[in-house]
């Protein structure tokens, strides 16, 4: 029996054979390639705090005089902060929508590291880091389920490994801040190493206006017809969009079963 991969390949062969496929498969790599870079790159914003903080916490001990606790608490609190974004991503992400809490997260963090660049005192600067990990939790969470959710059964394993590669990407990042930034003066240094982070986000909230939504998370909302061109925007083949919207409401109806069942 042929899986789902071989009628794929006769698709695309016979397609080929009319002189089109290839361009028509080679143009929805690409899109969904710039649509999973694009939501990897809030990934990068986590490296980038992981990276920066330990050089410019000097920089700040230095200017607002805290203590070693202080310290500790400024670079360990985002990580335990990012957890409950991760947490509340999910319900937030069915809510809404996945690029569009792509896009919430990289607005939060935004807010958050504002709040950092002009910070003057150990209060505010704890606001802005408890603030920025809330929206790297939402960015940490969501990023890979769409990146699985519109990418093709050929390239999903790849393509939902670049949150990764951009996360390691932020922290080399990070050191080369405090690598340019450290000799400007003291008390201008440590805020431009922060306000930097902002960079990648600022892209992400114009980039999520034009990528596709979750063709899944359409289904979820009884918009099967948007998912079926969300998923000709995004397949190998129309074969494949086909399949792979009647793989995802056969999904949604055996959730709705399991809830009602429950219920």
């Amino acid at each position: 029996m042929k899986s789902k991969y071989a009628r794929m390949d006769d698709v695309l062969t016979q397609d080929q054979e009319d002189g089109g496929g290839i361009l028509v498969r080679s143009s929805s790599r690409r899109y969904v390639f710039a649509c999973s870079v694009f939501a990897s790159l809030n990934h990068v914003l986590l490296g980038y705090d992981i990276g920066v903080m330990s050089g410019c916490i000097i920089f700040i001990e230095k200017d607002l005089h805290i203590s070693e606790v202080q310290q500790e608490l400024l670079v360990g609190c985002l990580t335990f902060i990012s957890l409950l974004g991760c947490l509340t991503a999910g319900p937030t992400s069915d809510a809404i929508g996945r690029k569009w809490t792509i896009g919430l997260a990289a607005a939060v963090f935004q807010a958050g590291a504002a709040i950092m660049m002009f910070a003057t005192s150990f209060a505010m600067l704890m606001a802005g880091r408890l603030l920025a990990g809330i929206g790297i939790g939402f960015a940490v969470m969501v990023a890979p389920v769409y990146i699985s959710e519109i990418s093709p059964a050929m390239t999903r394993g790849s393509f939902a490994s670049f949150p990764e590669i951009f996360g390691s990407l932020g922290i080399l990042l990070g050191y080369v801040s405090n690598l340019v930034f450290a000799g400007l003066a003291d008390g201008i240094n440590w805020h431009v190493m922060l306000a930097a982070g902002i960079l990648p986000s600022i892209s992400i909230v114009f980039v999520v206006m034009v990528i596709p939504e979750s063709p899944r998370w359409l289904v979820m909302q009884d918009r099967v017809q948007d998912a079926r061109t969300e998923l000709l925007k995004v397949m190998d083949s129309e074969e494949e969009a086909q399949l792979r919207l009647a793989e995802i409401e056969d999904a949604a109806l055996k959730v709705d079963g399991a809830r009602s069942t429950s219920a």
